[in-house]
C-alpha cells in the first residue's frame, strides 16, 4: 500500500508513519521538515500546508491519505489532490456540542455547527471543534472512501501536550506511602487512548478501507482506576487524597491543561459525557487497547530520557500548599 502521511514528525501522525512502515507499507511522510525527524523506512517531502501541493506530490498516486489537519481549507486542498485515495481524516470528539452526557457514539451525539473557514484558534480557541466539523464533510464530500476517526484524549510516549504526562510523572518520583492530590471524586469517569494502539487502528482501516465514523477512545473508567494503574505501572505506592472541585476552583487550579491545572480533572458535570464516550463500536471495528499501566511505564520512561519533554500541571510547591490548605479545613 501507497501511503501519504501529513505530517509524520510529531506524536500521532508520527506513530501511523512508525506503525505503516512496520507493516510493509510505502509511506512518505509531507511537512515542512521543522518539527523533528520522520519514522526510519519512510520518506520525507517538505510542503508548508499554506502553500500550494507541490507538483512532484501532487502528481504522485497513493492508496492512502492520513491527515490530522484542523484547517478546513488545508483538508479541502488534499482531498482536491488525491480525490481517489481512501482519506483516513482524525477529528475529535470535540465536534459534539453535548460535552455532558455520557455513553455518546457516533449518530447519537448533536454535532456543532460547521466552520469551513480557517480560524486563528489563538484568537478564538472555541473554534477547533467546529473547523474540525468542517474538514470532516470536505473529506466526506470529496474523497472516494473514507475513514473518521474522533479520538479523546490520546496518550503515551511522544505526548506534545503533557495532559497526561504529568501523572507518570508525579506518581513515578513519589516515595512509598507519599500523599497525592487526586482531583474531583474518585468515582469520575474518564478514558484515554494510548497513542500507538490508536495509530495501529488507523493503520488497520486503511488497509481494509474502513468507511464509517468512529470515536477513537479507551475504556471508560473511574478516575481512581486510571490513578492506580499509573501507579501500578509505576511502580509507585501511593497515598492519594481527594479534594472536590469546588475547592480546587476557589483556590484557582485549573483543569485538564495549563501550567497551574491537574489533567485529567474536569468541570462535572457539564463535561460527564467528553471523556465517556462509548467504545465498544470501535473495538467491533478493531480498536484494541494495550494495559494502562504499560502506557504509564513507557510514557515514564520516555519522560526520563527525555529532559525537554512538555510538563505541564501543578508544582510541587503549589501542590503540597492546596494539600495543606485542604487539611487545615478540618
Amino acid at each position: 500500500m501507497k501511503l501519504l502521511v501529513l505530517g509524520g514528525s510529531v506524536f500521532l501522525s508520527r506513530a501511523v508513519a512508525a506503525e505503516a512502515v512496520a507493516r510493509g507499507h510505502d509511506v512518505t511522510c509531507a511537512n515542512r521538515g521543522t518539527s523533528g525527524r520522520v519514522p526510519d523506512g519512510a520518506a520525507p517531502a517538505v510542503w508548508d500546508r499554506a502553500d500550494p501541493v507541490p507538483a512532484g506530490l501532487a502528481g504522485t498516486p497513493y492508496d492512502v491519505v492520513v491527515d490530522v489537519a484542523r484547517r478546513p481549507s488545508w483538508v479541502r486542498a488534499a482531498v482536491a489532490a488525491w480525490p481517489e485515495a481512501h482519506h483516513v481524516f482524525v477529528s475529535t470528539v470535540s465536534v459534539y456540542a453535548d460535552e455532558s452526557t455520557p455513553g455518546g457514539r457516533p449518530g447519537t451525539l448533536p454535532l456543532r455547527e460547521p466552520l469551513h473557514e480557517d480560524v486563528d484558534l489563538g484568537a478564538d480557541p472555541e473554534a477547533y471543534g467546529p473547523m474540525k466539523v468542517g474538514c470532516e464533510e470536505a473529506v466526506r464530500a470529496g474523497a472516494a472512501s473514507w475513514t473518521v476517526v474522533r479520538p479523546g484524549l490520546i496518550v503515551g510516549p511522544g505526548d506534545p501536550t503533557g495532559r497526561f504526562t504529568y501523572w507518570p510523572a508525579r506518581l513515578g518520583d513519589a516515595g512509598p506511602g507519599e500523599e497525592v492530590l487526586a482531583p474531583g471524586r474518585p468515582e469520575d469517569r474518564t478514558q484515554v487512548i494510548d497513542v500507538r494502539d490508536l495509530a495501529a487502528w488507523l493503520v488497520a482501516a486503511a488497509q481494509a478501507r474502513t468507511t464509517s465514523d468512529f470515536d477513537g477512545v479507551g475504556e471508560v473508567l473511574a478516575l481512581s482506576e486510571v490513578l492506580a494503574h499509573v501507579a501500578a505501572g509505576c511502580g509507585a505506592d501511593v497515598r492519594p487524597t481527594w479534594v472536590p472541585q469546588e475547592f480546587l476552583t476557589e483556590q484557582g487550579v485549573q483543569p485538564w491543561a495549563g501550567p497551574d491545572s491537574l489533567p485529567l480533572w474536569l468541570p462535572r458535570p457539564e463535561y460527564d459525557g467528553m471523556c465517556a464516550h462509548d467504545p465498544t463500536p470501535s473495538y467491533a471495528a478493531g480498536l484494541a487497547l494495550r494495559p494502562l499501566e504499560e502506557t504509564a511505564r513507557d510514557t515514564l520512561a520516555w519522560l526520563r530520557a527525555t529532559p525537554d519533554a512538555t510538563r505541564t500541571g501543578l508544582s510541587r510547591d503549589r501542590e503540597a500548599a492546596l494539600l495543606a490548605a485542604w487539611h487545615a479545613r478540618g
